[in-house]
C-alpha cells in the first residue's frame, strides 16, 4: 500500500519517527491502538490523507467484568462527541472533508480525512489527530473497572506523568483515571 502513495508523502512519512511503513499504508508509532495514515493526489490541490484509528470498544478494554449495555452506548456516543473536536488540536486550520466513528466487532474505529496542500504538514496533522483520538479515549474511561492492556497501559502511562508533572511528590503513584 506504501507504493500507492504519493512520491512526495511517502517520503515525508518515511523520514518522520512517528511512522513505519506497512501494508496498510503508515502505521503511527506513537500510539498503542493500531492507527494507520494513507494519501492520495488531491486534484491540483495537495492530498487528500485518511487517518483511521482502531481502539476497543469500552468493554473490550475490560477484564473479568461486563460493562452494560447502556455505559457502554454512552460511551461510545460521548467518545464520537468528543472526537469531533479533533480538528481544533491540530495547529492548523483543517476542515475535515470526513469523520466516522463506528463500532466493528470489538473496536471503535474511527476515520478523519482532510486535504493538505504540502505532504510534510499533512504528516503532522495525521500524527495529532491519532494522539488526539488516543487522549481522548484516555479522558472518557470510565472509572470502576479493572483493565486490561493497552488500556491499562495507557492508564499507568497517564497517571505517572502526571505525578511526575507535579514533582513527583506522590512517587509516581495516583488512584483513577486522569481527568
Amino acid at each position: 500500500m506504501t507504493a500507492d502513495l504519493p512520491a512526495t508523502v511517502a517520503d515525508a512519512m518515511d523520514t518522520h519517527d512517528a511512522f513505519e511503513a506497512s501494508e496498510d499504508g503508515y502505521r503511527v508509532t506513537t500510539t498503542v491502538f493500531d492507527a494507520t495514515v494513507t494519501a492520495t493526489e488531491a486534484n491540483d490541490v495537495g492530498y487528500q490523507f485518511t487517518v483511521t484509528v482502531r481502539a476497543p470498544m469500552l468493554g473490550a478494554a475490560v477484564e473479568d467484568e461486563v460493562v452494560g449495555p447502556a455505559v457502554e452506548e454512552g460511551w461510545f456516543e460521548t467518545y464520537e462527541r468528543r472526537l469531533e473536536d479533533a480538528p481544533k488540536a491540530t495547529r492548523a486550520q483543517i476542515e475535515l472533508d470526513s469523520y466516522d466513528l463506528c463500532e466493528q466487532g470489538r473496536k471503535a474505529i474511527a476515520t478523519f480525512t482532510f486535504t493538505a496542500g504540502d505532504a510534510a504538514r499533512g504528516g503532522e496533522i495525521a500524527k495529532t489527530l491519532v494522539e488526539y483520538v488516543e487522549g481522548t479515549y484516555v479522558e472518557g474511561v470510565v472509572p470502576g473497572y479493572e483493565y486490561g492492556s493497552p488500556v491499562a497501559d495507557l492508564l499507568q502511562r497517564a497517571t505517572t506523568t502526571g505525578s511526575e508533572a507535579d514533582g513527583g511528590g506522590s512517587g509516581g503513584k495516583r488512584g483513577g483515571t486522569p481527568l
